[in-house]
């Protein structure tokens, strides 16, 4: 049990440097739904201390860079912008900056917190589109600008324990960036999705040993641009961690997205709902540091290929590394 006593005092001062926070994992996009485009990408939407939403008033900057490249095979059907790619490589490339406050709620169980993400976006489509008399010919596409804006309104989270946490959030991201339905490659999904989320951290320090998952249910509006709705995707990232006593920790991440029903409107339609679901595994290294004036700063790399896929872009080369400064 947690109380407001020295031991409680010293566990808020010894945990406020280190929080990173699961808003922070501002989830990128992923290969999925229409144009094999979704919100997430697998095994990049766990953070260390995903559950711990800080129990001091805090600022905090992230940045993160995401690259993907993968494709989905030529005999599947692919739909992108109302019209089917035969097979489509992707190659997409993320700049996120991201700010949040967690709020001065003074002692107790429950803290909150508030975040928002500028994306950019660089994408590369090449796809293969049935032309006049049946013939297929290729099509290559690229943009480059400002993707859709993402924010968390309220982040509240719990604490068990000294070393059990739990964080809720709405995560919300607008269809701010621009989009053509003619074009393959968009800085935009041009639709409103909404992702309700729970994060959950377990520390072990006998051990150095930490556990974190997140899981969360991405709800998609219409895109009226192609008639196109994406169904529900269920998605559970999981990670575990050895930490040392330089700061250095490693540790395997592993990863799922599940469409939890078919795709609507006219395309999806003549695909059979484009049922799409994968899985990614791979490695994380990050390093903690504490800096002047009770300021830190953490550093993460991850690989996490996908290991299984359909209809979602298969990718060999889903590497994150990112940077964050609490203050």
């Amino acid at each position: 049990m947690m109380s407001n006593c020295p031991r409680r005092t010293a566990w808020r001062n010894a945990i406020t440097p280190w929080v990173t926070l699961a808003a922070l994992a501002a989830p990128p996009v992923s290969m999925a739904t229409e144009g094999a485009l979704g919100r997430q990408v697998t095994g990049t939407n766990v953070q260390p201390n995903a559950g711990i939403v800080s129990p001091e008033p805090i600022w905090a900057v992230n940045f993160a860079q995401i690259y993907l490249d993968g494709k989905i095979g030529g005999s599947r059907e692919v739909p992108v912008g109302g019209r089917t790619s035969l097979g489509l490589d992707g190659k997409v490339a993320f700049t996120l900056a991201t700010v949040l406050k967690t709020w001065d709620t003074g002692p107790g169980r429950w803290n909150f917190a508030s975040s928002f993400t500028l994306p950019y976006v660089w994408t590369k489509v090449d796809s293969k589109l049935t032309g006049p008399g049946g013939r297929t010919v290729g099509q290559s596409d690229t943009a480059s600008n400002l993707f859709d804006l993402y924010f968390s309104p309220i982040i509240a989270g719990y604490h068990f324990s000294e070393t059990s946490h739990m964080a809720l959030s709405l995560n919300i991201w607008a269809p701010t960036g621009k989009y053509n339905a003619n074009d393959m490659a968009n800085p935009s999904l041009n639709n409103w999705t909404f992702i309700p989320q729970a994060a959950y951290t377990k520390i072990f320090p006998e051990s150095g040993f930490q556990f974190d998952t997140v899981a969360a249910v991405q709800f998609y509006t219409r895109n009226n641009a192609t008639d196109y709705r994406n169904a529900p995707v269920f998605s559970l990232d999981v990670m575990g961690r050895k930490t040392f006593s330089n700061g250095v920790s490693a540790g395997l991440i592993l990863g799922t997205q599940q469409q939890l029903g078919s795709d609507k409107g006219p395309t999806a339609d003549r695909l059979n709902g484009f049922k799409g679901r994968d899985w990614a595994l791979g490695p994380i290294v990050t390093y903690d540091t504490k800096l002047a004036d009770k300021r830190s700063l953490s550093l993460s790399l991850r690989w996490v290929p996908t290991i299984s896929s359909t209809n979602r872009l298969d990718s060999t080369s889903t590497v994150m590394g990112t940077a964050t400064l609490v203050f």
